[in-house]
Order: structure tokens, then sequence, then C-alpha cells
């Protein structure tokens, strides 16, 4: 019997099976986004190169410069062009009634179509191949069986691993017709990720990318995430330099020409801060309001920033 079914009292055992009074679980929380069943792991050939951490979870330690050679700088503006093909693709499949882990199919078929292995595939445990975002999930919603409803927004997060290293990127979609507050969400976050490479220049501070995203954002009323920021990319996941969306005056790196990086704010309709779900990964806003992130990989230049994942 599902939750629409019948009015539950408070002491009522939840809806959801976990055995908890409703008052303890669930209540209060009708009409946000709520776990879904996750499916198994997808298989990926053989033939296809892997990360370090697949299979242990667990990445390898290694002293990855910032500035990158030449051949990585090629590789990821490869890896980049394939992640931002795979993201198009599995946007364009976003409409209500569609589940998040049908996007994932989706998409797990795009990587290995392009010979990429997804990244997130694996990654200390993580078992999808992208995140699913919806609504107030502010980053590394995990597809399940959920279908979209008319109105969702959901961030598709596509990270592809070929010849050694790793591109990123990731942007809203709409299922369906959506409310004009979260068209203004959508559209501003866009501009604040825009904002936040346009910033990029060698010679100066890392703090300057997020003193203009923070800056558009509360101009326009809506809050920047702190917890989850930017990271440097390459045969690495994740690794140096961090990029914070918000000015701090502790992000004193200096960009140089070879550095590669994310920019990838996630902006509220109200509070930014955040709540985690149990599984670890799934961080949602704390007021239940929407959030929205684009994201970008991108190459520092002697002139400022070249895109690497740029939209087919």
């Amino acid at each position: 019997m599902s939750r629409t079914e019948v009015k539950l009292r408070s002491n009522d055992p939840c809806w959801c099976g976990s055995g908890r009074k409703y008052k303890r679980c669930h209540r209060g929380s009708e009409g946000r986004v709520l776990p879904g069943r996750v499916g198994p792991l997808r298989s990926v050939p053989e033939s296809i190169p892997r990360p370090d951490y697949v299979g242990s979870g667990e990445p390898l330690r290694r002293d990855e410069p910032m500035v990158k050679s030449a051949s990585v700088i090629e590789a990821v503006r490869r890896a980049g062009k394939i992640a931002a093909e795979v993201l198009a693709v599995t946007g364009a499949a976003v409409a209500p009634g569609v589940t998040t882990d049908e996007l994932d199919a989706i998409a797990h078929a795009a990587y290995l179509e392009r010979g990429a292995y997804p990244s997130t595939l694996g990654y200390h445990g993580y078992p999808k191949s992208i995140c699913t975002s919806v609504n107030e999930v502010i980053c590394h919603g995990i597809p399940d069986d959920r279908p979209l409803a008319e109105g969702d927004i959901v961030n598709v997060d596509v990270t592809a691993y070929i010849d050694g290293v790793h591109g990123d990127c990731s942007a809203m979609f709409f299922a369906g017709e959506v409310d004009e507050e979260s068209r203004r969400l959508v559209e501003v976050t866009r501009a604040c990720r825009d904002l936040g490479i346009a910033a990029v220049a060698p010679g100066r501070p890392i703090s300057d990318i997020g003193r203009a995203i923070e800056d558009h954002a509360h101009a326009a009323g809506y809050g920047v995430v702190r917890a989850f920021i930017g990271h440097g990319i390459g045969e690495s996941f994740h690794t140096a330099p961090s990029i914070p969306h918000y000015y701090t005056p502790e992000a004193r790196t200096v960009m140089e020409p070879g550095m590669i990086f994310t920019i990838e704010p996630m902006i509220t309709v109200g509070s930014w801060r955040e709540k985690m779900w149990d599984n670890g990964w799934t961080a949602v806003t704390s007021d239940g309001r929407r959030s929205a992130q684009f994201e970008h990989t991108l190459l520092v230049t002697d002139a400022g920033a070249e895109v690497l994942t740029p939209e087919p």
C-alpha cells in the first residue's frame, strides 16, 4: 500500500517498510525526493581499460602535478569531449515517467560505445555510471527506480575515463514543464558557472572564481553550497587544486597555464546547508528547497580558459 492510499497516524509503521514509526521516519517528507531501489551493477567489457580503483574502490595515491603535460592535456581534451557527448545523449532522454536508473542505462551504453569507462562506477564503492540529482538533491544522487515526475529538474553528472585520464561535466534538464522559480534557478546557476570560468586567468588566485560565482548568486537571492567544491582532474578523478564556489581568501593557489580543474557551482533557492542520506553519498538541501548545478572541466591557458567538455 502506498502512502497516498491511506492517511497514516504518527505512531503507525512508516509506509517505506523501515519498521520505524511514521513520525520518526518519513513524516514531513511528502513531496520530496525519496530513495528508491538501486539496481545491480552494470558490466563493462574487459577490453575497456579501467581506472586503478576498480575492484578495491580506493584510488592509488599519486603525486600528480597541478600543471599537466601536453600529452595529459590532449588526453583530457578527448575524455572531456566524450563526457560531453554522453551527457547530451542522456539528457535528451529526460522526461516524465523515465526512471533515473533508465538514464543510467542510456549513459552506460553511450560510454561503452565510445570506448570509455564510467569513472563513477566503483569509485569508493559508488554503484552507478552517472549521478542523477533531482529537485532538492544537491549532488551525488544515485540512479534508482524512481520515475521522474512532471515539473522535476534533474542534474546529470557524467565523468568518462579513457586513455588514462578523466573528463567531468554536468548539466540541468527539465522533466516536462517546470515552474518559473525552477527555470530562474537553473538560468542563474548556468550563469554562475560561466562567470566562474570567465574569472579564470593565469597569475590570479583561485579565490577569484568563488567571488564571481558568489556575487552573482547572492545578487539573485540564492545560496551557494559550501560542502562540495570543484577539483583538479587528470590522471586522478579528484586531485589538487580545490575550487571553492564561494569567496574565501584561503583559496590562494595562483592559476597557471596547464592547470586542469572543474568549476561546478551548486546553487540553492533557500538554505545552502546540506543533509546526507543514509546511503553515504546523496546530499539534499536542509530545507527541502531546490538546488541546481552545472559543471565543466577546463584548462587554464595563457589567455584565460579553454572548456574541455564543450556542449555538442
